[in-house]
């Protein structure tokens, strides 16, 4: 029995062995990667001849050792392992981070793509009563079964595309009963979903209810949601990270959105909000000012607010998608990471932009914003997740954080950027916390001991 107890202490969740890459991103513990760092992430690397490089991850599914086959088998040692996966020709990146979406709605809003392509702008539409009006009306009339179902079928499908820590926000509810129905949907994927980490956020200021003015909605929001939404959560009824709001022209002005993102910080969580996405709000300053930790969107930011958000240690979390469905302009990526803001980003999933594939937001990202590939990947996994203020367990394959992470049908990694649809048949495996939970393919070969 004695014997039983030892060998199960040191009993290992998975090794992946013989892989010709392994993409560290990080290797001294970095919390995010800012200006040339970005583009020089740590990459193990095959030599041709040479031996390859494995990944063994604890009982407790975080990482023990990565690094030449040799060596991490000696950690291994006589120690029992509940898989082992040959990836002899394939490579190793991080789960991949998905920094903005909005998965929690029912209905679609296919009718709006053709109004778009006719010329009619985002804020056409929105003032029509169409948008986010449309969304928050479906979100109304739908039970929260119906928003769980919709939300767990959305978050199997950003798994397949390689997401292992997603941020969801609610928003469609603009009001407490619609907000909570969205945000509990989100703490029962939190809960039940085998295959994410989920970063909740608190987006009430999404729009203004048809009906109220700014003044009535911030108040609405101040007096009634926060205050509800902080008892739950101090019951443990609820878990909240974040707190957003939409600070644009015609929405949330700035004033408001300092109102709300200070109470939000109040009750502990994150700022992480909308700004400068269609008009110039100062957003990178306020961002600044009120100790954010990221800021999405930011077409329109201003030269004094990348300095700012520089300057404070502020993520950019940057929506290739969004700007290209909308044809807005594109925000300015190589300046602040000239400037030494950490870049972050997000597939901005919502009923407006439909797109949940990170690979695809990379190569968007690289296309469209002018970021190199190995930009690209620390944009999509260790700035993703300091963005979310998740980088010490996420992000990066190293001793000690999460056994997240992608094994790929390739020799190089930049398949998954370079090739832009198809990614199921280069995504062969998606590793949660040492388990495989999802799988494409079945080309690796796996050991169960």
């Amino acid at each position: 029995t004695r014997l039983a107890d030892i060998m199960d202490d040191c009993k290992y969740r998975l090794m992946v062995k013989h892989a010709s890459q392994v993409v560290l991103v990080c290797c001294h513990g970095e919390k995010s990667l800012r200006g040339v760092a970005m583009a020089d992430i740590a990459v193990l690397q095959r030599e041709e001849g040479g031996c390859g490089y494995s990944v063994l991850v604890g009982g407790d599914g975080r990482v023990v050792a990565v690094g030449g086959d040799a060596d991490v088998a000696s950690r291994l040692g006589a120690c029992p392992c509940e898989t082992v996966i040959d990836a002899t020709g394939m490579c190793v990146v991080p789960g991949l981070v998905d920094a903005h979406t909005h998965p929690v709605w029912v209905g679609d809003r296919v009718q709006e793509f053709a109004m778009k392509l006719a010329g009619a702008s985002y804020m056409e539409i929105h003032e029509k009563g169409g948008g986010i009006y449309y969304t928050v009306d479906c979100v109304r009339r739908a039970s929260e079964a119906q928003l769980y179902e919709s939300l767990q079928a959305r978050l199997w499908g950003m798994v397949g595309c390689g997401t292992t820590l997603v941020e969801a926000k609610s928003g469609y509810g603009l009001g407490l009963e619609g907000e909570l129905k969205m945000l509990r949907a989100i703490e029962r994927a939190k809960r039940e979903h085998p295959g994410l980490t989920i970063s909740s956020t608190y987006c009430g200021a999404h729009a203004i209810p048809k009906g109220s003015t700014v003044e009535e909605a911030t108040q609405s929001i101040l007096q009634e949601q926060i205050p509800a939404l902080r008892q739950l959560c101090q019951a443990g009824q609820l878990s909240v990270d974040n707190i957003d709001v939409f600070c644009e022209k015609g929405v949330f002005d700035r004033e408001a959105s300092r109102r709300i993102l200070a109470a939000g910080r109040s009750a502990g969580w994150n700022a992480n909000f909308h700004g400068d996405e269609i008009n110039p709000m100062n957003s990178g300053e306020l961002a600044a000012e009120v100790g954010a930790l990221a800021v999405s969107h930011l077409e329109q930011v201003s030269e004094e607010g990348i300095q700012a958000m520089a300057r404070e240690g502020v993520v950019a979390i940057l929506l290739p998608t969004t700007a290209h469905i909308l044809h807005l302009p594109h925000p300015p990526a190589r300046r602040m990471i000239q400037e030494g803001v950490a870049v972050a980003l997000g597939s901005d999933f919502n009923p407006n932009a439909y797109c949940m594939s990170m690979p695809l937001v990379m190569h968007l990202a690289c296309t469209t914003l002018g970021l190199s590939m190995n930009e690209a990947l620390a944009a999509a996994t260790i700035n993703a997740a300091a963005a979310l203020g998740l980088s010490e367990r996420f992000g990066s394959i190293e001793e000690g954080k999460e056994g997240d992470m992608l094994l790929l049908n390739c020799s190089r990694w930049e398949h998954l950027i370079y090739q832009m649809g198809c990614h199921q048949h280069i995504i062969n495996c998606v590793i949660k916390g040492g388990r495989v939970v999802h799988r494409s393919q079945p080309l690796c070969t796996m050991q169960e001991k």
